[in-house]
């Protein structure tokens, strides 16, 4: 851990110097408390860096959650194992399975319920304090429960050191979450402006607590964190159901893990209550399962937290961006895109060469400097990879 200033600790041993310029920052803003942890994955965000936890006292900034709020994995381990998925084969046949089942990449949701269970999920999100503001919002969200979407987002099937598969995917609130994102952020400037506040950044906006925008922002996040893990959820029931059709029958799940890193929950940290959001974060408290993904084509982790206090119990959440996603494409060449997937199952298109691995920080680094973070227990490896374009 480095101190870079009274209220900016890093963790990050890659730190560009515009990223340290932006999360200096945001840790000037006078209500951080008792300072900003810089984790190793940081790299340029909106307003505040991705990669960082940011505690704040009697504010809270919309745009340091992030526009994808509850965006976060889950992974399951099954008890099959890569002798028994090598003996069975055709793993095309089944990631062109869990491709039919999710709808994938940006704009495409489901035009039918799934199941029964697809029901229940929705009717648990109109029942949660919030649905009304989704629903004024996106009246199609309910479509939306169950698709990937674009970007960084994956499904995978991995096996771990004991040659275990794994079940593993990464998405958030869609495209409902993300306009509530994007309201409570306009409606923050919209005040800081009615009241003169001078901001460093616009995307650097606060809501003051005990406010009616406050909690109006805080009841639409926890609704959209809901939503974000009953997406996470739903999908990974039919990724299941596709595995148990791909099988012949009905594969067992030993343990499943689940976390945000996106979101914004009251903590009690250095003797006071602060509200910490974590963009680009994962809840690392001691003992507390986490999971870290890599690239695409890299290994993803299962671990536990260690409780970190400097780190506010916080640990990164996949391997950070080195390069923009225009500038990726402008450097990397399709041919380097299927050296690094070889041996995977996965679409070959170049739509996916902005997710290379080497537009992203190397993980093996990353997971380095979170060494006094958390607890590495599986390294996963992938066998199949599926993505939204």
């Amino acid at each position: 851990m480095q101190q870079l200033s009274k209220r900016l600790m890093n963790w990050a041993s890659i730190l560009e110097p515009n990223v340290r310029e932006q999360a200096e920052r945001t840790a000037a803003m006078p209500f951080i408390y008792p300072h900003l942890a810089l984790m190793p994955d940081c790299h340029l965000g909106k307003g505040s860096t991705v990669g960082s936890v940011i505690p704040t006292l009697g504010a809270i900034m919309p745009a340091a959650v992030g526009v994808d709020i509850g965006c976060g994995m889950m992974a399951c381990r099954t008890v099959l194992t890569a002798e028994q998925v090598r003996e069975r084969g055709d793993l095309a046949s089944l990631r062109v399975a869990i491709e039919q089942a999710i709808p994938l990449s940006a704009g495409n949701y489901n035009d039918d319920l799934y199941d029964d269970t697809t029901q229940e999920r929705i009717k648990q999100l109109w029942g949660t304090e919030g649905s009304d503001s989704a629903e004024r919002i996106a009246p199609n969200w309910d479509a939306q429960l169950g698709s990937l979407g674009s970007g960084n987002h994956f499904i995978e099937v991995s096996l771990d050191e004991q040659d275990r598969v794994w079940l593993f995917l990464h998405s958030g609130s869609r495209g409902v979450g993300n306009r509530l994102a994007v309201k409570h952020i306009k409606a923050a400037l919209a005040l800081c402006k009615k009241w003169w506040i001078q901001l460093p950044d616009p995307d650097l906006a606060y809501l003051v607590e005990g406010t009616p925008e406050f909690w109006a922002y805080i009841r639409d996040l926890r609704w959209a964190q809901k939503f974000a893990y009953l997406n996470r959820e739903e999908m990974m029931h039919r990724v299941h159901c596709c595995l148990n059709r791909w099988w012949g029958h009905y594969v067992a799940v030993d343990e499943t893990i689940a976390c945000h890193h996106n979101y914004s929950e009251q903590e009690e940290h250095f003797g006071k209550k602060v509200w910490v959001s974590r963009k680009g974060a994962i809840d690392a408290t001691k003992g507390t399962p986490g999971l870290i993904p890599g690239s695409m084509g890299t290994a993803s982790y299962i671990v536990a937290g260690k409780g970190d206090r400097m780190a506010l119990n916080s640990s990164p959440h996949g391997a950070g961006r080195a390069y923009g996603r225009m500038a990726a494409k402008r450097t990397f060449t399709r041919a380097q895109l299927d050296a690094a997937m070889e041996g995977i199952e996965w679409r070959h298109t170049d739509a996916f060469l902005d997710e290379i691995p080497a537009a992203y920080k190397p993980i093996n680094q990353v997971m380095a400097d979170a060494a006094d973070l958390v607890e590495v227990r599986h390294t996963l490896r992938q066998i199949v990879n599926v993505k939204g374009e």
